[in-house]
């Protein structure tokens, strides 16, 4: 089959050139259109319930509505995990799926359940919506709306009724959530004296409002010819329309609502503020993307639609950009698209050095333009986005995809060289040389083959990887893969094609780099296979003594990408408002703007509309964006940047603080339910025990070394007024529960009464008494509630015990079960580490409730679970790599000699990993991965020529030194394109090299043990294999 593609290949060149040039084509017009994203989305396949319920404190929210809503989505197929959390006024429900479940199906099968738990929950209570179709990677881009001159009302306005609305038609777009600045709201403010003056009750007011705030249509009447629609315009337009509105009569003289009531414009009660550097409030929009959409066609449709409305915008007010992630896209793609370009040209430089001649080292290089593109072409055939992993995978695999090509020139260059002396005819080809080259390429064609198999197969464990980490890795598997295809393809058709087209005949003598390197080798090798017994123990105690290294590495999940900004969060005591937390916010940023590398700090207090984060008042989020690093002049870098800000905020008391950056505080988020890279988290049915045994938990993890930013879960604390109704006392006067608890709804809380309508702009009526008689608790004890007989109103005080009391601040849900985190970020030590030791300390320190337990969630759970799967995937894919080198050999020895490789390997890759200061992670791990392949690729290649100098009739002994000589240039150039393939990355300092380092460390240093091993171990175990005697 080889054969025959050989054959075909140099039999019809001219059909191999045109395939090539269409492959060429194919790529470059993938490559304009592929998706291109910073990070490969791991995000679950999530649907989220929002439910507001304005006014409703935790437990009632969890009891009347989260309860019935999660109740509903347990049964639901394909569901993995349901999580909740209640919170003053808010229900969210996150219902996860299993990763094979498609989104859309998904958010199907949670409306058509939400319909079972509608009829659970109270009438009145909330709505339950499903949230916005994006990702937990979907905030790309965030801005704020600022302007002289311009109210915050104002401001807000602008923002939802021109920004906002145009920014949402922008395709790509699925939600824009407003955040900050006041929403607009017509406000009848009641005077409960008036009303005890002319006999109405709040309920009146609101009916009324509701009653006389109406257009309806009468259908149509036909007049002769024509049609009539006809319509009943009632709607209130303006301020004077609702206080003109008449509420009741009185002795035949109508009470208006003016006459108990203030009807003027006001702010929404809000539940979330936006300051920018220092000066105050702004109001903030941000963008989501939908799920599947192109991430830097999405941000530039936005970029241009922002542009067209700043121009239309009232003079002085702009939306400016703080947050943008198509720079951090750039940045990521940019590492990697250098890291490629670099590589190359280390790799044509290494070539010609090796081969000594250009046109040798030009036709194996044309195997990177094509393997890439058809890579690339594969890659949006698939459905891949080219981001941090995918183009990571090429620039990992960049040294691997020549491999063939420089085996296969390798050696028709040599026959060509060692049959030089046969002239080729003027004007055309030696009919004797396209035989000798389709010879020498049919040499090479089953190792080549088999080795790039083996490559190949041997990334199969990542296809393997689920979770998060299977959504990382799987693109890089694919891309790598698919490289790999296009080098087998190209090593068996264009190769062997250019060679007869441009390869010329050269010198045999060696280049001066390989009369450099044989110099010392060859006396090495003839040592190492006389003394084998020496050599063999010298390599197993270097093997010994590298694994002996393996439990000082230290281990983590993956190394946290560098995004360039920084995000913090602030926590305030449970009992802050909103007021306090702007005004800590906004002396936060002056503090920050002192530091000369800080752009602009914009601080988000609470939360945004329904659709984003449900924060509460007292939480402050806050991006901090960074000056360009190379403009600054204090010599800090980020890290000692942000070690500054610690130190300065230390110096704030009574706030507990978080530092970590956009992306991966949603990651980590998408992992745990908490933003920080560990969570463990405590279940339970009692919320105060669960805080008490939190906190001892707490106070135990600070003091493991490596615990950074550690805080416990704000679950109780929050002062509640409340209102306890005496039923005999409202029994003595014929009150109803109902009657008083609607009036404190209304009286204090407020209650909607319609909307006016601007055009397209709406805006809400709302009912409630004036600020005096409502904002303390002696105004709400003499809140009067009229009794059913008569005119007679009673105070509140009367009818029910009124205290202040502690209560919960939220309650948090893990699959029906309470539960409370105590979450930290860990630095300056392996997580792994951390959380062994942390585990010993708690299990001697902590004893826990009965009926309480704990899991560690984050990061840590992710590196367990893709570490285990990893250890039983590799060693079948190891054993299914034996399986296919005995196939090709038809040798058990000779395939357990090349898989002997594998394990030898390994002594760089660790070496690479403590040299370089990296830990065991998940990419180091398929940086072993990469490795374990390209060794097995080197002794297929070395062992199938010493074979086939056998078959030729060589003795065991000459067959082993001579082909093991005349394999060291290919060898030794498929390695050393690997090795500097990857050095780009090892050493390359741009976004997104962080996960790539531990990778390039692994085969860097592996390739250097693996290759001296090959040259020098395999050999002398050949020998030993097969029984040949090689003392002489």
């Amino acid at each position: 089959m080889i054969d025959r593609i050989l054959e075909f290949s140099l039999k019809n060149r001219l059909l191999v050139v045109l395939f090539a040039l269409g492959v060429m084509g194919a790529g470059t017009l993938a490559l304009t259109r592929l998706p291109i994203d910073a990070f490969p989305d791991v995000s679950p396949t999530l649907v989220q319930v929002f439910t507001e319920a304005p006014g409703l404190a935790p437990e009632e929210v969890e009891t009347l509505i989260t309860y019935p809503v999660e109740v509903s989505m347990n049964g639901l197929p394909g569901v993995s995990q349901v999580k909740s959390i209640s919170a003053f006024g808010i229900s969210v429900v996150s219902v996860y799926f299993r990763d094979d479940v498609d989104i859309y199906f998904a958010r199907q099968l949670t409306l058509e359940k939400l319909q079972d738990a509608r009829k659970q929950i109270p009438p009145g209570l909330g709505e339950p919506r499903l949230g916005p179709i994006t990702t937990g990677l979907g905030q790309v881009y965030q801005y704020v709306v600022d302007g002289k001159g311009l109210s915050p009302t104002d401001l807000r306005t602008l923002q939802d009724w021109v920004v906002k609305y145009n920014l949402r038609t922008v395709p790509g777009v699925t939600e824009v959530l407003s955040f900050g600045g006041d929403v607009k709201q017509y406000q009848v403010q009641v005077d409960p004296r008036a009303l005890l003056q002319y006999g109405v009750t709040l309920s009146q007011v609101r009916t009324a409002i509701r009653a006389n705030n109406r257009n309806v249509g009468g259908g149509y009447i036909e007049h002769g010819p024509e049609e009539y629609l006809i319509r009943g315009i009632g709607l209130a337009a303006n301020v004077d329309d609702i206080a003109n509105i008449i509420v009741s009569e009185r002795s035949g003289t109508p009470v208006y609502v003016r006459n108990i009531a203030t009807v003027a414009f006001g702010p929404e009660v809000r539940r979330g503020a936006v300051t920018m550097n220092g000066r105050g409030e702004v109001v903030s929009g941000i963008v989501l993307k939908r799920i599947y959409e192109n991430t830097s066609q999405v941000i530039a449709a936005v970029k241009t639609r922002v542009a067209e409305l700043n121009a239309t915008l009232p003079p002085g007010v702009r939306a400016t950009a703080y947050y943008d992630q198509s720079e951090l896209v750039e940045r990521a793609v940019g590492t990697v698209r250098d890291a490629l370009i670099e590589g190359a040209v280390l790799i044509v430089v290494v070539l010609f050095l090796f081969l000594g001649n250009v046109r040798s080292a030009l036709i194996v290089t044309a195997m990177l333009p094509l393997s890439l593109l058809l890579a690339i072409a594969l890659m949006a055939w698939f459905g891949l986005s080219a981001n941090l992993m995918s183009l990571g995978g090429l620039a990992v695999g960049i040294g691997m995809m020549v491999d063939g090509g420089v085996v296969m020139v390798e050696n028709v260059y040599r026959h060509l060289s060692e049959a030089h002396h046969v002239p080729a005819p003027e004007g055309g080809f030696h009919e004797g040389r396209g035989h000798l080259i389709l010879r020498a390429a049919k040499e090479m064609g089953r190792p080549i083959v088999f080795a790039i198999a083996i490559i190949i197969l041997v990334f199969l464990p990542l296809f393997t990887l689920q979770g998060v980490e299977g959504k990382m890795f799987r693109p890089m598997a694919f891309a790598i893969s698919f490289a790999m295809v296009g080098s087998l393809i190209f090593s068996l058709t264009a190769i062997p094609v250019l060679c007869v087209y441009f390869l010329r005949a050269g010198s045999e003598e060696d280049t001066w780099i390989m009369r450099q390197v044989k110099r010392p080798y060859l006396p090495v090798l003839r040592w190492s296979i006389v003394h084998r017994k020496k050599m063999l123990a010298g390599a197993l105690i270097a093997l010994a003594l590298s694994l002996a290294l393996v439990p000082l590495l230290g281990t983590e999940f993956v190394p946290t990408l560098e995004e360039g900004s920084i995000l913090y969060r602030a926590t305030l005591a449970p009992s802050a408002g909103l007021n306090e937390s702007i005004r800590t916010a906004t002396e936060l940023e002056k503090m920050l703007k002192a530091f000369p590398e800080i752009a602009d700090v914009v601080s988000k207090a609470g939360r945004a509309e329904v659709g984003g984060d449900p924060e509460p008042v007292n939480n402050i989020e806050a991006i901090v964006t960074l000056t360009p690093e190379h403009t600054w002049e204090t010599g800090r870098t980020k890290a000692t940047l942000v070690e500054a800000i610690e130190a300065k905020f230390a110096k704030v008391p009574g706030v507990a603080f978080n530092f970590s950056q956009p992306i991966a505080n949603r990651v980590d988020e998408l992992l745990s339910g908490v933003k920080a890279q560990l969570a463990i988290q405590l279940f339970g049915d009692d919320l105060n025990q669960l805080v008490s045994t939190a906190d001892r938990i707490q106070r135990v993890v600070s003091a493991v070394r490596g615990a950074e930013d550690v805080q416990t879960e704000q679950v109780t604390g929050q002062p509640q007024l409340q209102i306890k109704i005496d039923r005999a006392a409202i029994a003595r006067y014929g009150i109803n529960v109902e009657d008083v608890q609607e009036a404190i709804e209304t009286a204090i809380g407020g209650e909607q009464a319609g909307q006016i309508f601007e055009g397209i702009r709406r805006f809400d009526i709302n009912v409630r008494l004036q600020e005096p008689f409502r904002a303390s608790v002696d105004a709400i004890a003499g809140l009067l509630i009229p009794a059913p007989h008569g005119n007679a109103r009673i105070p509140l005080s009367q009818l029910a015990s009124i205290s202040t009391v502690a209560g919960p601040k939220q309650v948090s849900h893990d699959n029906g079960r309470r539960r409370i985190v105590i979450q930290l970020n860990v630095r300056d030590r392996d997580m792994g580490g951390f959380v062994a030791e942390a585990q010993r300390q708690i299990g001697e320190r902590v004893v826990l409730p009965s009926g309480y337990s704990i899991t560690w969630g984050g990061q840590f759970e992710n590196q367990q679970r893709a570490m285990r799967r990893l250890m039983i995937i590799v060693p079948l894919t190891i054993g299914l790599i034996y399986l296919l080198l005995f196939s090709s050999f038809n040798s058990l020895k000779q395939a357990g000699l090349i898989i002997l490789n594998v394990p030898f390997a390994m002594i760089g890759g660790i070496l690479g990993l403590f040299i370089s200061r990296q830990y065991l992670s998940v990419p180091a791990s398929v940086g072993f991965i990469a490795l374990f392949g390209v060794a097995v690729l080197n002794g297929v290649v070395l062992v199938s020529y010493i074979n086939s100098l056998r078959q030729e009739g060589r003795d065991i002994a000459t067959a082993v030194f001579e082909g093991t000589v005349l394999r060291l240039r290919p060898v030794l150039m498929t390695a050393t394109v690997a090795i500097l393939g990857l050095l780009p990355l090892l050493f390359s300092s741009g976004a997104g090299s962080e996960v790539q380092r531990p990778l390039a460390a692994v085969v860097v240093g592996g390739l250097i043990t693996s290759t001296a091993l090959t040259l020098l171990l395999l050999p002398t175990l050949y020998g030993w294999f097969e029984g040949a005697n090689v003392d002489e």
